[in-house]
């Protein structure tokens, strides 16, 4: 394919993701603005437009996914995400390496970590097997994802410390409930595993009388 075609395609692909964030961005409000003031907030750009749609569908994603799925270059994504943050739009989140952007006033201080330490594949595992299985110990975790007990360890503090796992008596989900809540609304951004665990997620959700 000559270069100029396989430009061309390289544009067409991006303008059609960048389309159908946008059309993501748009079907809801933000921030508490109402869809008109959410899209005249982004003055009409397709790329805010895009990474308001995004980080709604994906919160707490950091800057190099964000980028790479919106497929924007790095100044670009930077220039419209600084916009967003001035605007208060969005509000980002320092976890670790990475910063992760959220819809302003969508979420507490705990969801925010919480979604943070989601996607993060061994830690959203852990999750995953606790909540199925709260009595799991951690070589059980360890065994069914297939990783040392030193990483389950490793990961195990730093959950306790982020305030999302109690180890007083074995290893135990905090706020469950919300976390649950959190995986099935936001599953089809996450894997497979994620996709099925929010299927059967209403026999684990408890109710009180």
């Amino acid at each position: 394919m000559p270069d100029g075609d396989r430009e061309r395609g390289v544009d067409a692909e991006k303008r059609a993701t960048l389309r159908r964030f946008a059309a993501l961005g748009a079907a809801a409000p933000f921030a508490g603005l109402s869809t008109g003031d959410a899209r005249a907030a982004t003055d009409g750009s397709d790329a805010r437009d895009a990474i308001l749609g995004y980080v709604n569908t994906t919160p707490g994603a950091h800057f190099s996914k964000l980028r790479d799925d919106l497929k924007l270059g790095t100044g670009e994504t930077q220039h419209h995400l600084r916009r967003l943050l001035d605007d208060d739009i969005l509000v980002s989140r320092r976890d670790g390496d990475y910063r992760r952007f959220f819809v302003a006033d969508r979420f507490s201080t705990f969801e925010q970590v919480a979604l943070g330490y989601l996607r993060r594949e061994t830690p959203r595992g852990m999750i995953l097997a606790l909540l199925r299985h709260p009595t799991a110990s951690g070589s059980d975790v360890a065994r069914a994802l297939d990783v040392s007990r030193a990483t389950v360890s490793t990961y195990a503090s730093q959950l306790e410390e982020a305030g999302l796992l109690d180890r007083t008596d074995g290893y135990e989900i905090a706020r469950p409930e919300t976390v649950i809540t959190l995986l099935v609304r936001y599953a089809d951004s996450f894997d497979d595993e994620t996709r099925d665990f929010a299927a059967d997620a209403d026999t684990l959700l408890r109710y009180e009388p």
